[in-house]
C-alpha cells in the first residue's frame, strides 16, 4: 500500500524566496525614496522651474511660468563677484580649520586616553548654542575696543587696524563655525588607525615624520577629504558671517540670494544663483574626490 507524504512542512522553493526578498526590499526602500521625492526632488524640481520664470507686466513681485534662460546669464553676469568671494572665503576657511582640527584630532584619538569623551564633548558643545548667538559672540570679541584686536594693533598686523566688517572677520567666523565639522570626521578617521603600524614604521627606523607621511596621513585621507566637504560647502553658502561680521564689500553668494528672496521678491534670479551654486558645488566636489584618490566617498 502507498504511504502519502504530507506536504504542509515542504518550504518555498529558491526562486519563490528570491522574489519575497526582493518584494521586501523594495518595500523597505519605500519611506526613504518617499523622504527623497518629497522634501528634495520635488523642492528641486520647483527650484528650476522657478529659476525659469518671467516678470508679470505691470505687477511687481508677480512672476509667470516661462523658459527665461537669460535669468542665468543675468545672474553670472551680475553677481560673479560673490561667487569668487564666497569660494575663496570658504576656501581659506576650509584650510584654516583642516590646520587647526588635525592636530586636535590627533591628540583626541591617540593621547587623550581617559579624557577623550569629555575632549570631543567640548568640542561639540558649542554646537548647542544657536548659529546666530555664536556669531553674535565672535562680533564682541572682534569688536574694535576688543583685547585681541588692541594686541594685534600693538603688532602692527592689521592693516585697517581693525578686524570687524573685514574679510578676515568673516573668514575667522566661518573657520569657528565650521569647525566642529571638520574635528569630527578627522577624529572618526585616526582613531580606526592601528597604532601598531606606527611602531612597525619606527622598528624600520622610519622617523616620526616620515612615519606621519607614510602611515597615519594616507589612512586618514578619507577624514580629511569627508571633514573639507563638510566644512566647505556650508561656508560657501553662508550668508550670516558676512552679514553680521563683514561689511557691504565683503557680502557673498548667500547674502545675494538671501536678498533677492526676502527684499527684493526677484525669486527668480534668487532659485537661478541658487541653482548655480549647487552645480559649481557639485563641479567642486566630485573633482576634489577624484582628485584625493577617494571615490568611493561618491
Amino acid at each position: 500500500m502507498a504511504h502519502v507524504v504530507p506536504t504542509a512542512g515542504v518550504s518555498a522553493s529558491p526562486s519563490v524566496v528570491a522574489q519575497r526578498r526582493s518584494r521586501t526590499g523594495y518595500v523597505l526602500l519605500l519611506p526613504g525614496m518617499a523622504w527623497l521625492a518629497i522634501f528634495f526632488a520635488i523642492p528641486l524640481v520647483t527650484l528650476f522651474a522657478t529659476s525659469l520664470q518671467s516678470p508679470v507686466e505691470g505687477k511687481t513681485g508677480r512672476y509667470q511660468p516661462g523658459f527665461q534662460f537669460s535669468n542665468y546669464s543675468d545672474a553670472i553676469a551680475q553677481y560673479w563677484p560673490q561667487f569668487l568671494r564666497s569660494f575663496l572665503y570658504a576656501g581659506v576657511a576650509t584650510v584654516l580649520a583642516l590646520v587647526i582640527a588635525y592636530p586636535l584630532a590627533y591628540f583626541i584619538a591617540f593621547k587623550a586616553g581617559r579624557w577623550r569623551s569629555l575632549m570631543l564633548v567640548l568640542v561639540v558643545a558649542p554646537s548647542f548654542a544657536s548659529f546666530l548667538l555664536r556669531t553674535y559672540a565672535w562680533k564682541t570679541i572682534l569688536a574694535d575696543e576688543s583685547p585681541i584686536t588692541r594686541f594685534l594693533n600693538t603688532l602692527h598686523l592689521l592693516p585697517d587696524g581693525r578686524i570687524l566688517n573685514t574679510w578676515i572677520a568673516v573668514v575667522a567666523g566661518l573657520t569657528y563655525n565650521f569647525l566642529p565639522f571638520m574635528i569630527l570626521p578627522l577624529y572618526a578617521a585616526l582613531e580606526k588607525i592601528d597604532p601598531r603600524l606606527i611602531e612597525a614604521a619606527g622598528d624600520l627606523y622610519a622617523s616620526p615624520r616620515k612615519a606621519f607621511w607614510r602611515i597615519t596621513w594616507p589612512l586618514s585621507m578619507p577624514g580629511v577629504v569627508a571633514g573639507t566637504l563638510l566644512t566647505f560647502i556650508p561656508a560657501a553658502g553662508d550668508y550670516i558671517n558676512a552679514q553680521l561680521l563683514g561689511s557691504a564689500k565683503n557680502r557673498m553668494i548667500g547674502n545675494a540670494i538671501q536678498t533677492n528672496f526676502i527684499e527684493f521678491r526677484d525669486y527668480p534670479t534668487a532659485s537661478a544663483l541658487s541653482f548655480i551654486l549647487m552645480a559649481a558645488i557639485l563641479v567642486l566636489v566630485f573633482t576634489y574626490i577624484r582628485r584625493a584618490g577617494t571615490e568611493d566617498l561618491v
